[in-house]
């Protein structure tokens, strides 16, 4: 059976961090790499190419997992994504950043869940809001992407310690690429995430 994305992006970042010694050169040339076609990509390639298996059948979709054109894939596009976010998110921690939500050893938060965490804070909800908002109004990868980037900076600088699931962003990520009615889905799945915290807060309050 082949992998899902979130599988096959779950061993990458594993063998990233390898139990605490991480590899220092592959995720210092993510975090400069803008897209997997960058120079500095070069150096996640292998773990990449390696990671994501051909034939490639992933799951209940039939897409290519490695690209046969040149262009990047729906599944290299959104594992390199994933990867360049941990990291981001990963650099000057000690503890790892990345948690597994499947497995038995350790487990993480969604991404959407940690800032939604993060948006019960006053000071930074307006600024905050308002870039979720702008990700969440379009069906382009590349500025979502993009938007992702500049949030998992916000969340390093106020849950520095905090693990997120990036296996899990990565697949999200890999389904938003298939089409307009996809796009929407997993925009509508991250919209719940973002708000249902506070909703579940006020709701709490009145009740009370």
């Amino acid at each position: 059976m082949a992998k899902t994305i979130t599988g096959s992006v779950d061993q990458m970042l594993q063998q990233l961090y390898d139990h605490g010694n991480p590899n220092k050169a592959v995720l210092a040339s993510a975090r400069h790499a803008v897209s997997l076609e960058s120079p500095q990509a070069q150096a996640v390639w292998p773990i990449i190419m390696a990671g994501i298996e051909t034939p490639a059948i992933v799951s209940e979709t039939f897409a290519p997992k490695l690209s046969r054109t040149g262009e990047p894939t729906y599944a290299e596009t959104a594992a390199f994504a994933a990867i360049r976010l941990y990291a981001i998110h990963q650099q000057g921690t000690e503890a790892c950043v990345y948690g597994r939500a499947y497995g038995d050893e350790a487990e993480g938060t969604l991404f959407f869940k940690a800032l939604a965490q993060l948006r019960l804070n006053e000071n930074i909800q307006v600024a905050l809001d308002r870039r979720v908002k702008a990700l969440l109004a379009t069906t382009n990868v590349t500025s979502v992407i993009n938007s992702l980037t500049h949030l998992v900076s916000i969340l390093k600088a106020s849950q520095r310690n905090q693990q997120i699931d990036y296996a899990r962003l990565a697949g999200d990520l890999f389904h938003f690429q298939f089409s307009y009615e996809s796009a929407n889905q997993v925009r509508l799945t991250w919209g719940r995430q973002y708000y249902s915290n506070v909703e579940s807060s006020q709701t709490k309050g009145e009740k009370n």
